[in-house]
């Protein structure tokens, strides 16, 4: 295969947070190969690959497309030289069809307008040709996560895209969905458009990839032919010492019940999730509970529901004794709540704000902080300090704003702001999408360590091995429904999939 693409001593220096993001870096990618990109959360991957698509200007080094140096200033840059990228936050208009979404800024005209059915048929096209089946006439508001990824990709390939992109594509897919992504990257690379892959998930990265480049705390540090790595060895090379991949779970003999909820039923508020009906779950102290499910069958309602965002029509919640249905997400923090949230990004933190305000952001009332209605600056900044140590969130400082940290230490500044103060009931939304191997070891020991201090927590993920390696017992989700809980060890991955594809739980067990 020919080289497509050559990086010679790339650089790039924020003086606002004084990181080099980018050490020096030099890669190759051929034509029809996929380099998976791995590393630590704020490692320079997407900062890397931002300097390729034109986000940022190089401080130093060169870009060589086919031999010969380009240079490439912006996003259209980028595209005019072939290159596609889809970012991990989907940049999407809700209230447009795939195909208006896919074909924006290109639309194809008829008599001086808008041509819709020719746009379709192009884009029914390029979803066969390219291995992402979808229907061009949809609106993207009602798609699944998994369809709107699809959507970006294939805005991405729209052009004459001969070098993709995927930043953290399976971050926010289940693994069916997984799975497929892997089989299209494949057939793309077949048909011979290159694929830079970046990703935490290493059994992804050992499925997809024909090279794997490691970087850490900004410089290359390795590069693996997919046959001669492994997890363990991925892991060390990106970490530098030994990883736990997979935790230590010790019994525990549970306690009290600490969250309760008795036939709990609330409306669909949107397409995007289901409602609940009739969900009883009691969780007791020193207790794991995995939520599985696909996306939309009710897990969004069912942790709003808890965490007092939404209205229930029937049933009572009670967390530590304390009824919470109806209430308001500050009384659920008063009766003993933490919520670590699926959507850091407009709900978790506020990206607009310090890291001592985000630190802070769910207990400034408290006597901790705040002292006769004015806050405790040195107190603030202390745990803002320890919060940074403790979880290792690079490239933060107390009162720098976060918006340009990683989604991975955005995720930690959620977490230890969470789980400081052991509360008595803690909803994990999602906790490790899109951490490295070093953070998920980290965030799994910090949530065995609260369980072990009598916490009940309710673990929702979409990975279901997290789910089925972290949780005592576990229940699924489908259409608003809950299926369990079942022990621990009762039923594996198969069978937990099964179910959430709405099978009986009968019937799997036969």
């Amino acid at each position: 295969m020919a080289e497509l693409l050559k990086l010679q001593g790339l650089r790039k220096y924020f003086a606002s947070s004084g990181v080099l993001a980018v050490a020096d870096v030099s890669l190759e990618i051929e034509a029809g190969e996929v380099l998976a990109l791995v590393g630590e959360n704020g490692t320079g991957k997407t900062t890397l690959m931002n300097l390729l698509f034109g986000a940022f200007p190089l401080d130093a080094g060169r870009i060589l497309i086919d031999g010969n140096e380009v240079t490439i200033r912006s996003a259209q840059d980028a595209i005019d030289h072939g290159i596609g990228m889809v970012q991990q936050h989907f940049a999407l208009v809700p209230s447009f069809t795939v195909a208006q979404n896919v074909m924006l800024g290109r639309e194809p005209l008829r008599a001086g307008a808008v041509d819709d059915r020719e746009a379709e048929r192009l884009v029914s096209e390029l979803a066969e040709r390219t291995g992402f089946p979808i229907d061009p006439g949809q609106l993207v508001a009602s798609l699944p996560v998994g369809l709107q990824q699809r959507v970006e990709i294939l805005k991405a390939l729209a052009g004459d895209t001969r070098l993709l992109i995927l930043d953290e594509p399976t971050a926010v897919l289940t693994p069916a969905e997984a799975d497929d992504l892997i089989g299209a990257v494949r057939q793309l690379a077949a048909q011979g458009t290159a694929v830079v892959f970046i990703s935490h998930k290493l059994p992804e990265v050992l499925a997809v990839a024909d090279r794997i480049v490691v970087m850490r705390r900004g410089h290359v540090v390795g590069t693996l032919g997919v046959g001669e790595a492994s997890p363990a060895t991925i892991a060390h090379m990106m970490v530098g010492r030994d990883v736990l991949l997979q935790a230590d779970i010790e019994h525990v003999q549970p306690g009290a019940p600490a969250l309760e909820l008795d036939h709990v039923s609330a409306p669909q508020l949107s397409a995007g999730d289901s409602g609940l009906r009739d969900v009883s779950l009691t969780i007791r102290e020193g207790e794991i509970i995995g939520v599985a499910g696909v996306s939309g069958n009710g897990q969004g309602d069912l942790v709003d529901a808890i965490a007092a965002l939404r209205k229930v029509e029937h049933g009572r919640i009670r967390i530590a004794g304390t009824e919470v249905a109806n209430t308001n997400a500050r009384y659920a923090r008063d009766a003993g709540l933490a919520h670590i949230a699926e959507d850091r990004m407009h709900v978790g933190l506020n990206r607009e704000a310090t890291l001592e305000e985000n630190a802070i952001a769910t207990a400034y009332r408290t006597r901790r902080f705040n002292l006769a209605g004015i806050l405790r600056t040195r107190a603030v900044q202390a745990f803002a300090r320890k919060l940074i140590a403790d979880y290792v969130v690079r490239g933060a400082s107390p009162r720098r704003t976060i918006g340009n940290l990683s989604g991975g230490n955005l995720q930690k500044i959620v977490i230890g702001r969470e789980l400081e103060g052991e509360p008595a009931v803690i909803i994990a939304n999602q906790p490790t999408r899109g951490l490295d191997v070093g953070s998920i070891e980290f965030v799994h020991r910090a949530l065995l360590d609260a369980r072990a201090r009598g916490a009940a927590i309710l673990l929702v993920s979409a990975e279901l091995e997290e789910i089925v390696t972290l949780s005592d017992r576990v229940v699924v989700m489908y259409d608003g429904t809950l299926a369990g809980p079942f022990e621990r060890g009762e039923f594996g991955t198969a069978e937990i999939g099964a179910l959430m594809a709405g099978h009986d739980a009968a019937a799997v067990n036969a």
